[in-house]
């Protein structure tokens, strides 16, 4: 793969495991220096090892992304290693799969705080630099499944609508000083967080992709490295969906 992003940095969170480790992996490939965050060090170091066997150029910082605190020492931490962050992605998210009467508070407030108060106020910390400079890219991770009303997942796909919301608010307010802010929605991806949520029950969601199969990490990352090149200079506001074509039904 060439290296259309050589001298960028980049930020990626929840970026020791599926969606986030495959898009750290193909930005580090294209030249990026990632700086991978997630919760687990065995497995963030285990990430950054492999970028760098690869010929890539990343580093780990451990971050607990549930809330404002978090997310600033994350932003001021990933930019004292690299000197400025280029690339932002919002990915780190949990997604419990609880119906609306079953939904406790405190599972009601841990996913807002991950899901959007944490990208709120990660992007918060970096996105007025970018701007000054003229130049950046914040990438949102969503879900088709905030754009449909599928139940029992009320707290988790409402949270992702809501940073919906956000990348249209800061494609609006960033754009006119060079930064895009766009996202990309999956539809059902295999990753171990859909592995725990959902087990075998594959079933009624490959039943509405007319792919007719489970995505893969790897084709997220792929995306989201379209939007971070060159070829997507005009692209901000956008939501890329990647689902196999369930939308479309």
């Amino acid at each position: 793969m060439s290296e259309t992003l050589t001298g960028k940095n980049a930020l990626v969170t929840g970026a020791t495991s599926g969606i986030g480790r495959a898009t750290a992996q193909v930005l580090a490939g294209q030249g990026a220096h990632v700086v991978v965050s997630g919760r687990d060090t065995s497995r963030g170091e285990k990430a950054v090892a492999e970028i760098r066997a690869a010929g890539g150029k990343a580093d780990f910082v451990r971050a607990d992304l549930n809330g404002a605190a978090g997310a600033r020492e994350l932003a001021r931490a990933a930019t004292r290693i690299t000197g400025g962050i280029d690339i932002l992605v919002n990915n780190a998210g949990i997604y419990p799969f609880v119906a609306t009467g079953d939904t406790s508070e405190e599972v009601f407030d841990e996913v807002y705080d991950v899901n959007v108060k944490g990208p709120f106020f990660l992007t918060a910390e970096l996105i007025p630099a970018m701007a000054a400079k003229g130049a950046g890219l914040v990438v949102n991770i969503g879900t088709v499944a905030a754009r449909k009303g599928i139940t029992g997942a009320t707290a988790y796909t409402s949270s992702k609508a809501a940073v919906d919301q956000l990348t249209r608010i800061w494609a609006a307010e960033y754009g006119p000083s060079g930064v895009r802010v766009n996202a990309v929605l999956p539809g059902i991806i295999e990753t171990e967080g859909v592995q725990t949520a959902l087990g075998d029950e594959r079933g009624p969601f490959l039943a509405i992709t007319p792919a007719g199969r489970v995505g893969r990490p790897e084709e997220i990352a792929a995306a989201v490295a379209y939007l971070a090149s060159d070829s997507a200079a005009f692209v901000n506001g956008a939501f890329l969906t990647v689902d196999g074509g369930a939308s479309a039904l």
